[in-house]
C-alpha cells in the first residue's frame, strides 16, 4: 500500500510540474487590440513618443496631417497641419518634434503648436531622432540623401550623400549610424560627428531592396529586413559581416528590436509581422509569424508595455482587368476603415 501511496504522490508531483513549466512558457504574441479610427488619407510611418506617451501617424492625400493619439488608450489627442509627412521624430529633452513633411515642420510636443517650418531639399521621407547630439536626420530617395537638423532650434547643420536611396535608420547613441539604402543593397555607416558616410555593408546577395533596419545596441547587431528575397539579415555592425539570414513575409516596410526580449520584429504588407528571436549573438530563430492585417507595413515599439503597434486599413479588390496602360494593384481605401493595431502577449 506504501509503494502504491508513494506512487500516486511521484505521478501527482510530476503533473503538478508540468502544469508550472506549461504556465510558466512564455504566450505567443498575438493582435490584442484594434482601434478603428477612421479618417481620409494614406499613411507611412507610425511613431510612438515613449516619454510623451503619444502616438503619432502622418496621413497624406487631400488634407495632410499628423493625427496624434494617446499611446496608452488610443484616443484622439490633436492633429498638426502639415505638407504630406510620412514619419516623426521627437527630441525628449527639448520637447520638439519634427515631420519629414516639406516643408518639415516642427512643434511643441506638450502643446502640439507648430514652432516653425524648415525649408529643405530632395524629397522627405524616413526620419530619425538621435540623442547623441540632439539631431534629426531627414531621409530622401533624391539628392541630398540627409539633411540634418539641430533638434533644440531646429537650423539646418548639413547634408549627407548616403550613395542611394534610404529607407530606415538607427542609431547606438554613441556617434554612428546606420541606414538602409533601398537601391543599392546594403547598410550605409554614418559618423554623426563629421556627418560623413565611413563605410557601406553589402548585403551580399542574401538580401535585396532592404526596407526596415533594427539594431540590437548592445552586441551590436544590425537586423535588415529586405523585401527580395524577402529575408532577414543579420549583420555586425562593426565591421559588417553577415551572421544570419532567415525568411520573412513579403513587403517589409519597417523593423524594430526589442532588448527586454531580444527579438526583433519585422511588419510585412501581406499581414504578417515575423519574431526573430536572439537566442545568443551568433544564434537566431524566427521564434513566430503573427497574422496582423493587409498593408500593416510599418509598425513601432512602445518599450514601456513591450507592445508593437502597426497601422493598416481596408482596400477594395483591385480593378480587372487594370485599367489600359496601367498595372494591377490594390484597389482603393474602404471609408473609415484606417486602424491601429496593437500587438502582445
Amino acid at each position: 500500500m506504501r509503494r502504491i501511496f508513494v506512487c500516486v504522490a511521484l505521478i501527482a508531483m510530476l503533473i503538478t510540474i508540468g502544469w508550472a513549466e506549461q504556465a510558466a512558457t512564455p504566450q505567443p504574441y498575438k493582435v490584442i487590440k484594434t482601434a478603428k479610427v477612421g479618417g481620409a488619407g494614406g499613411f507611412d510611418y507610425v511613431y510612438a513618443d515613449i516619454a510623451g506617451r503619444r502616438l503619432y501617424i502622418p496621413r497624406t492625400g487631400t488634407t495632410p496631417r499628423v493625427t496624434v493619439f494617446n499611446l496608452d488608450t488610443l484616443e484622439p489627442v490633436g492633429e498638426i497641419p502639415t505638407a504630406g509627412a510620412r514619419g516623426v521624430a521627437v527630441d525628449p529633452v527639448s520637447n520638439h518634434g519634427f515631420c519629414s513633411s516639406k516643408p518639415v515642420v516642427m512643434w511643441d510636443t506638450k502643446t502640439l503648436a507648430t514652432i516653425k517650418t524648415i525649408d529643405v531639399q530632395g524629397n522627405p521621407d524616413g526620419i530619425l531622432f538621435d540623442p547623441f547630439n540632439e539631431r534629426v536626420y531627414v531621409f530622401s530617395h533624391s539628392a541630398p540623401n540627409a539633411t540634418v537638423i539641430d533638434a533644440k532650434d531646429g537650423s539646418v547643420v548639413g547634408t549627407i550623400d548616403l550613395g542611394g536611396a534610404p529607407e530606415q535608420a538607427v542609431t547606438d547613441g554613441q556617434g554612428h549610424l546606420y541606414v538602409d539604402i533601398e537601391d543599392k543593397d546594403n547598410v550605409a555607416v554614418v559618423d554623426a560627428k563629421t556627418l560623413t558616410v565611413t563605410a557601406h555593408y553589402d548585403l551580399g546577395g542574401k538580401g535585396g531592396g532592404p526596407a526596415g533596419l533594427a539594431f540590437d545596441v548592445k552586441n551590436h547587431l544590425l537586423f535588415a529586413a529586405c523585401h527580395a528575397p524577402a529575408t532577414m539579415v543579420v549583420l555586425n555592425a562593426g565591421d559588417g559581416k553577415i551572421i544570419a539570414t532567415l525568411p520573412i513575409g513579403t513587403g517589409v516596410d519597417g523593423a524594430v528590436f526589442n532588448p527586454a526580449t531580444m527579438e526583433a520584429f519585422s511588419s510585412q504588407g501581406d499581414g504578417t509581422l515575423t519574431v526573430v528571436k536572439e537566442n545568443s549573438p551568433t544564434s537566431f530563430v524566427v521564434a513566430q509569424t503573427v497574422q496582423t492585417q493587409r498593408s500593416a507595413k510599418t509598425l513601432t515599439l512602445d518599450t514601456k508595455t513591450n507592445q508593437i503597434l502597426l497601422i493598416a486599413a481596408e482596400y477594395t479588390p483591385p480593378p480587372s482587368p487594370p485599367p489600359a496602360g496601367g498595372r494591377s494593384g490594390r484597389g482603393q481605401m474602404v471609408p473609415d476603415s484606417f486602424s491601429i493595431l496593437v500587438v502582445g502577449k
